[in-house]
């Protein structure tokens, strides 16, 4: 009892410190690290290995959309806060909770019952979180040997699954009250999925094969 009144004093620590106002609110918001890196490297490089004539042509990322389904929610309507509030930590955007489409008898599920959140991200949210993912969470990810590179949708679009949320460092392991996971896609200008390979790749997605991300940390 004494160990979970204790994650919940923290949780309620970090909760006040997330709401405070930060002390540099009032200066000016630098450019994402990985938009520049795109506009400055990866748009040449995609040019060149396409043909591109045009540079509206050259694919980009236009939204991150993660999904967390939260099936405990049915019984228990507080896991869902959690996880809302959890994500909104690791994205810095508040999530929206998705609700049930139609009842389902079998799993108890009522029609209009909150059983998930979803968060989209876009311009510097997008590509500061998409910077954050593959150069510090992946690398978290226990036994991790690359990314799979069949979860193309025929689109451009990619999916992969996270099953702990604990791969973000923004999460404290010491109020965390139970692991989820989440689906991210990641959703591109272009419908081919080559060049959306190549645009990923390019920004560093470690898929299987590669021996090394494409971005370090000095560019």
């Amino acid at each position: 009892m004494a160990t979970k009144e204790k994650k919940q004093g923290k949780k309620r620590e970090v909760q006040a410190q997330v709401q405070a106002e930060h002390a540099g609110k009032d200066l000016p918001v630098p450019p994402a690290r990985l938009h520049v890196y795109y506009k400055k490297t990866v748009r040449d490089r995609l040019m060149s290995q396409f043909g591109f004539t045009n540079v509206h042509q050259i694919p980009t990322l236009e939204k991150i959309v993660i999904n967390c389904g939260v099936g405990e929610a049915i019984k228990n309507a507080k896991v869902l806060d959690t996880v809302v509030f959890e994500l909104s930590i690791i994205t810095g955007q508040r999530p929206v909770r998705k609700k049930a489409k139609k009842s389902i008898a079998n799993f108890g599920l009522r029609e209009g019952q909150e059983i998930g959140c979803a968060v989209t991200l876009r311009g510097a949210r997008m590509w500061e979180f998409l910077d954050r993912f593959v150069t510090v969470a992946i690398p978290r990810i226990r036994d991790f040997r690359g990314i799979n590179t069949r979860s193309f949708d025929g689109r451009g679009n990619y999916t992969l699954g996270v099953k702990e949320q604990m791969i973000f460092p923004e999460i404290n392991y010491d109020m965390v009250e139970q692991i989820h996971g989440m689906d991210i896609t990641l959703v591109t200008t272009t419908n081919k999925d080559d060049q959306a390979f190549a645009l990923l790749r390019e920004l560093g997605m470690p898929f299987r094969g590669d021996d090394k991300p494409i971005i370090t940390q000095n560019q």
